[in-house]
């Protein structure tokens, strides 16, 4: 037994050996350092990448997002403090905590700058998954900042940092908290700012760890005393962090419980051949303060009802309100569903409009390109008969602007290449010649 003990001690020790794939440690912590200050390039990759974010957050397009997480060098700053307080360096925490700070600061006033002068002002869902942070965001960035320390500490570093700042999506919060500054909306700012925070403090806890776990050599303080405080400061904020985010986490859980259990109470007890459920509505609160809402088509008297709520206790809905909405209220229900069907049905037709007109003007533009072409082609060689110094020509619409006609005058471009100059009744021959053959009554030849 002792045996085998040894051989998987030995089998896990070489397996999850860090030894010959961990780089020099003068390296690892001069590249962290590097990343931490925020002036020069990294504040402008910064400000660009917000703009870019929230260009994406605005329109929802998952792939922009994506885009700006790559370009941001926000993981600079939030390495350097997992570095400092793993090492004992005050003076890089203070460092990585101003230039963190900058980096906030920017950031939420770039984005709110943008926000509020945007015309697209309607949340979008790539905006609204920024403001509710949960336990699951911890463990995100908890495991997603490991990956990306040790990444950084390897001879390969690999393609694990960009990963990770996608993985934490550390800018789309901070362009969300922009958005709800510029829009009023503080629950929106201060959820967007505690999802950032999150991920800022896990990915520094994980840089800690890591820095623990190789065994970086400390920066050693004569002051003890000043050297516990900034460890408790940091354990403090840790603490923090995580525990409201638990409780977040525990409500969602409640709440996907809860609406399992409704689900399965209308599916038993629902099912008779006088009515029928036509739609639903779950509304969680709290433990104690939940409701049902069920429309329902047919007709179920008071004592139906009356079994329907004491059937709740049985699905462990003790504490919710059932409401049953039938006839005039089911026929509200329903008118006011189909006014929502047809605004957007009629939004829905005037987009396929605009997209018929654009494939269409397309469609004229493309074939007018093809006719131009052939033209210049075929004409090209007719004129090659009396001219054969003219080497290229190209037909163009266009507008003539001059300060002796205010009306701009519309005209058909012909642009000539030649190997020796025309003369000015060649000019004309050519241009009465063009109006003739193009079927247009104003012709300029534009020499090239």
């Amino acid at each position: 037994m002792n045996r085998i003990w040894l051989a998987l001690k030995f089998f896990l020790r070489d397996r999850f050996s860090f030894a010959e794939d961990q780089d020099n440690e003068t390296e690892i912590v001069e590249a962290i350092e590097k990343g931490v200050p925020f002036r020069g390039v990294n504040l402008w990759m910064l400000i660009f990448a917000v703009f870019i974010a929230s260009v994406g957050l605005n329109v929802n397009s998952t792939a922009v997002v994506i885009g700006a997480m790559l370009i941001s060098p926000l993981m600079g700053p939030i390495m350097g403090l997992g570095l400092g307080a793993g090492i004992n360096d005050i003076q890089l925490i203070k460092t990585a905590s101003q230039n963190l700070l900058i980096a906030v600061v920017f950031s939420v006033l770039t984005s709110a700058i943008y926000f509020y002068f945007t015309p697209l002002t309607q949340a979008q869902s790539e905006l609204l998954a920024r403001t509710s942070p949960t336990f699951w965001d911890v463990l995100i960035a908890l495991f997603g900042g490991l990956a990306g320390v040790f990444a950084g500490s390897s001879k390969e570093k690999g393609n694990a940092i960009p990963g990770v700042a996608i993985a934490t999506a550390l800018m789309p919060p901070l362009c969300t908290a922009g958005y709800g500054l510029a829009i009023g909306n503080l629950s929106f700012f201060f959820g967007a700012l505690y999802l950032f925070f999150i991920n800022s403090v896990m990915i520094s806890a994980s840089t800690f760890a890591v820095v623990r776990f190789l065994k970086f050599r400390h920066v050693e303080y004569m002051d003890s005393v000043r050297e516990r405080n900034v460890k408790r400061i940091i354990y403090a904020v840790l603490f923090l962090t995580v525990v409201p985010s638990i409780y977040l986490g525990y409500n969602i859980v409640r709440q996907s419980g809860f609406e399992i259990d409704a689900n399965t109470f209308l599916k038993n007890e629902f099912s008779n051949e006088n009515y029928y459920v036509v739609n639903k509505q779950f509304e969680y609160r709290n433990r104690k303060e939940n409701a049902i809402t069920v429309y329902i088509g047919g007709y179920m008297d008071s004592l139906e009802i009356e079994e329907k709520e004491a059937a709740l206790e049985k699905y462990n809905l003790q504490h919710v309100e059932l409401i049953i909405k039938q006839g005039t209220q089911l026929d509200e229900f329903l008118e006011a569903e189909q006014n929502e069907m047809d605004q957007l049905n009629l939004a829905h037709a005037k987009e396929m409009n605009m997209k018929d007109s654009t494939i269409a003007m397309l469609k004229e533009e493309i074939s007018y390109n093809h006719q131009a072409y052939y033209s210049a082609d075929r004409l090209l060689k007719e004129l090659d008969i009396f001219y054969p110094n003219v080497k290229a020509m190209s037909i163009s619409e266009g507008v003539i602007y001059s300060e002796e006609d205010s009306i701009p005058q519309a005209s058909m471009m012909v642009f000539l290449d030649y190997d020796r100059q025309l003369s000015g009744g060649d000019y004309t021959r050519i241009e009465n010649w063009l109006k003739t053959r193009l079927k247009a009554d104003n012709v300029k030849i534009v020499q090239q």
